[in-house]
């Protein structure tokens, strides 16, 4: 059987891939929702629930709202769809307008603005997930807990995680919270490796080459120990994989994805996967037919050797 290292207790029955919405909605402009939109996720949203996913992923901008509000309308015409899927949205960008620059909020009262947005978009009374989309340097944790309350009190969201946020923040966090951060989604994949190179270079001169990596130092320890369910956005490397000849790296992963007789993007997953953090890679493909290639992922066993193969291949230096 495949390795796989168990998700937390709050994720364990909801399969070990997530689907990101970011591709649905149309464009990121002020155009309506068509039917051409809506007939696209469908498709979409039912390539992903043929493939075992049950979370799927939004934020209250992505396509300025739009993701979510074409995402309500599949549950408006579809009444069984709600009861077959786990609804995760996240909150904190704020886009510059006339008066004010692009900027992180997670203010109490912006949080609980945001997710009376996503519930109307949405067309639900309730969200499984709410994530901090980005810390906010202004960011009071006793005041989030307030807010968290309220709306958990409401019914309004069940569990609150964050996004793109290192061990420090988390624990900074955590200290105000009465319940814990179930999930952090973080980019990580063979096009984004830091970190998992914050581990492998900690004490040694290669450290100084990779300084974003340092930033994370603990994190990934940090949510295994405390049982925060790790996500991967950008699990697929925005495609730098696809073309072999592209690089060394791509090589190395279309002769491992020949010997498992899979895709490109499977080997791509299934790295993910196979390490004991339990990673959830978060999809974001637009296209039925690759969510469901997707979906080879989990029946992938990568050998420590072959993971170490891709893990160094695409570093492009030799580990310490």
């Amino acid at each position: 059987m495949p390795f796989r290292a168990p998700l937390t207790a709050h994720f364990h029955d909801i399969g070990p891939i997530v689907y990101g919405c970011m591709a649905l909605g149309g464009d990121w402009g002020g155009s309506p929702i068509t039917e051409a939109d809506i007939a696209q996720a469908h498709a979409a949203v039912e390539a992903a629930l043929s493939i075992g996913i049950q979370l799927f992923d939004h934020a209250d901008i992505y396509r300025r709202g739009k993701a979510e509000t074409v995402f309500g309308e599949l549950l408006k015409r579809d009444a069984g769809l709600r009861a077959r899927v786990r609804l995760q949205s996240k909150c904190g960008i704020r886009f510059a307008d006339d008066a004010n620059v692009g900027r992180y909020d997670l203010s109490a009262d912006y949080i609980e603005h945001s997710v009376d947005g996503i519930l109307r978009r949405l067309g639900v009374e309730h969200i499984d997930i709410l994530l901090l989309h980005r810390p906010d340097p202004l960011m009071q944790p006793a005041e989030v807990a307030r807010a968290f309350g309220r709306l958990k009190a409401a019914g309004k969201v069940g569990h609150l995680g964050v996004s793109n946020m290192h061990a420090g923040q988390m624990r900074w966090l955590q200290s105000a919270l009465a319940e814990p951060l179930v999930a952090n989604q973080l980019e990580i994949s063979l096009a984004k490796l830091d970190a998992i190179d914050a581990g492998t270079t900690f004490n040694d001169p290669q450290a100084a080459t990779r300084p974003g990596a340092m930033a994370w130092a603990g994190t990934l320890e940090y949510a295994q120990q405390h049982g925060v369910q790790l996500q991967a956005w950008g699990s697929l490397a925005q495609g730098r994989f696809n073309d072999p000849a592209a690089s060394a790296a791509a090589k190395v992963v279309h002769e491992i994805a020949e010997t498992h007789r899979t895709t490109a993007n499977a080997v791509l997953l299934a790295w993910l996967l196979r390490h004991p953090a339990g990673i959830q890679p978060v999809i974001g493909s637009g296209n039925a037919e690759r969510i469901r290639a997707c979906g080879d992922a989990v029946k992938i066993q990568l050998s420590r050797e072959e993971w170490y193969r891709l893990y160094v291949a695409a570093r492009g230096q030799a580990l310490p």
